[in-house]
């Protein structure tokens, strides 16, 4: 009997207990969410950034300003001014129309509705309207266009306005420096003496920033392979050869190697050199290594055609002829290999069959090993 008397007041202790701790928890909490919360002395505006802050967003091979223009003494020095919000877009002037006016996009709108009807689901377009500090709230169209009162008394004088078309008769280094004077700098910085630039090539050749046809980068086609195929049509069908990058299969693109806006090597290359391009995928070839194969560490392009060949590894020519084009007639490849020793020719050599010269020489870009002078090993 004591004991069961003892329990009812054992269990009110208990739960006496837990609504203390409920009820401290529950003060906590109410503490916690009546106190203010901390300023976030690390937080600021996207247009408070500088271009060294942009610059240490951009990769390493995106050709930014950064540490490697500063200590360059051949370049001039960078400022560190703030960065351009994508608000303050100002009207370009025409130099085809210098007296025209601005008149606000609702003008316009009035004759070109499709084209407004499709602008009007893009960025550029948006971030116009969203924020217009130098252009006015009705500047959406004439932030690129430039000022259109002339246009809209005359629509087809040409020159009237600037226009984004080959036949149009606004310059190509017009057009660029539109798009240039808010999206200069970091990977466009090399534009300005280009290939592209010289050949005479404007943005929207590539682009297309009035419609959403791409996932990304406003191009002017679905993705960036097809863009630079428009021209490239004799690079494009080297990837039609059975070793090929994996470029048709949508693994990587054109711009993985390549920076179409110019960089400081002929092929505009994002490294400088072609080694350095191919070595951020092929690090194991990058070396050093203790016995180096002369021609692998000058081009990677003396033995393979990067784009696609026909041969193996994407090879130049086939093994042991590919060899052959240094090693003829010296030391143990004493004869002049050709089609006849393969192994359904009149004089099968066992140097033709299987992998070739790779069959003893294995390691052909270098080797660590100290047998290894001849990359046997």
């Amino acid at each position: 009997m004591r004991v069961i008397s003892l329990f009812p007041a054992a269990l009110l202790c208990v739960v006496l207990g837990a609504g203390g701790i409920l009820s401290g928890s529950w003060g906590a909490r109410a503490q916690q969410a009546t106190a203010p919360a901390p300023a976030d002395s690390a937080h600021s505006p996207s247009s408070a950034l500088s271009q060294s802050d942009i610059a240490k967003m951009l990769p390493a091979t995106d050709m930014g300003a950064g540490a490697a223009r500063a200590n360059n003494p051949h370049l001039p020095p960078a400022s560190d001014s703030p960065a351009t919000p994508f608000d303050a877009a100002s009207i370009p002037a025409n130099p085809l129309a210098p007296n025209a006016d601005p008149i606000g996009a609702k003008t316009c709108v009035a004759c070109h509705s499709q084209e407004n009807m499709q602008a009007s689901h893009s960025l550029h377009v948006a971030s116009f309207r969203a924020g217009a500090a130098n252009s006015g709230p009705q500047a959406a169209c004439e932030s690129c266009h430039g000022p259109g009162s002339e246009h809209a008394k005359n629509p087809t004088a040409p020159g009237s306005i600037i226009a984004f078309t080959h036949d149009a008769k606004t310059s190509p280094q017009v057009q660029a420096g539109v798009c240039l004077s808010c999206h200069a700098g970091g990977a466009r910085q090399h534009w300005i003496g280009s290939i592209h630039q010289n050949r005479g090539l404007s943005c929207t050749d590539c682009h297309n920033p009035m419609a959403r046809l791409s996932p990304e980068g406003v191009l002017a086609k679905s993705s960036i392979n097809e863009v630079c195929s428009t021209c490239h049509q004799d690079i494009r069908a080297k990837f039609n050869r059975r070793s090929h990058m994996p470029l048709p299969e949508g693994q990587m693109a054109c711009t993985d190697c390549h920076n179409p806006h110019g960089s400081i090597t002929k092929p505009l290359l994002k490294t400088d050199t072609v080694n350095e391009t191919c070595y951020t995928c092929h690090a194991e070839k990058r070396g050093p290594f203790l016995f180096e194969h002369a021609p692998v560490r000058a081009n990677c392009l003396n033995c393979h055609d990067v784009h696609g060949s026909n041969q193996q590894t994407l090879l130049v020519a086939p093994i042991p002829m590919l060899c052959q084009q240094c090693h003829t007639m010296t030391l143990h490849p004493n004869d002049l290999q050709s089609a006849a020793g393969l192994g359904n020719g009149p004089h099968p050599d066992e140097r033709l069959i299987g992998r070739g010269c790779l069959t003893c020489h294995s390691n052909i870009h270098g080797s660590n090993n100290p047998s290894g002078p001849k990359f046997h090993k």
